[in-house]
């Protein structure tokens, strides 16, 4: 009796541990893909190639990817409120292109020549203790 058990604890046992033979195609040799679409790290660039994640974006004024945060920082004027976003701007000769946390494209901005301040239709850029960002003539940023 004894062995009539150990004989059907090996064959049990044997059976539970063999290969599970699928029901699929067997003849594919290919893995089946899984339906959910896989996110690739690092696969978000834009229309002109700058990837996001990387930090950088594109500049109109460059015409190339650039990390804006390497610009001068411009800040919420202190009106008395918090705020935790930021804005940049970087030059480039007499031009200056503005990244603004309130605006989905870049504003560039002229001056006319060295001292001047940069302007674009209502916004303009004044170089005056850093910098003083005006729209319609109300300080909007400052920044060093």
């Amino acid at each position: 009796m004894k062995k009539m058990i150990l004989i059907v604890m090996i064959v049990s046992t044997a059976l539970s541990c063999a290969k599970k033979v699928s029901t699929e195609n067997t003849n594919s040799q290919e893995p089946k893909k899984d339906s959910a679409k896989e996110t690739v790290v690092g696969a978000d660039s834009d229309v002109h190639g700058c990837k996001a994640s990387a930090g950088y974006t594109w500049s109109e004024l460059k015409k190339e990817c650039i990390r804006i945060f390497e610009g001068t920082k411009l800040s919420h004027y202190d009106d008395g409120k918090t705020y935790t976003t930021a804005s940049y701007v970087i030059f480039d000769g007499n031009k200056a292109e503005l990244f603004l946390d309130t605006q989905k494209e870049s504003i560039i901005l002229e001056r006319k020549s060295e001292g001047d301040s940069w302007t674009n239709g209502d916004w303009q850029l004044i170089p005056w203790k850093g910098y003083v960002l005006k729209k319609d003539g109300k300080i909007l940023y400052t920044g060093e």
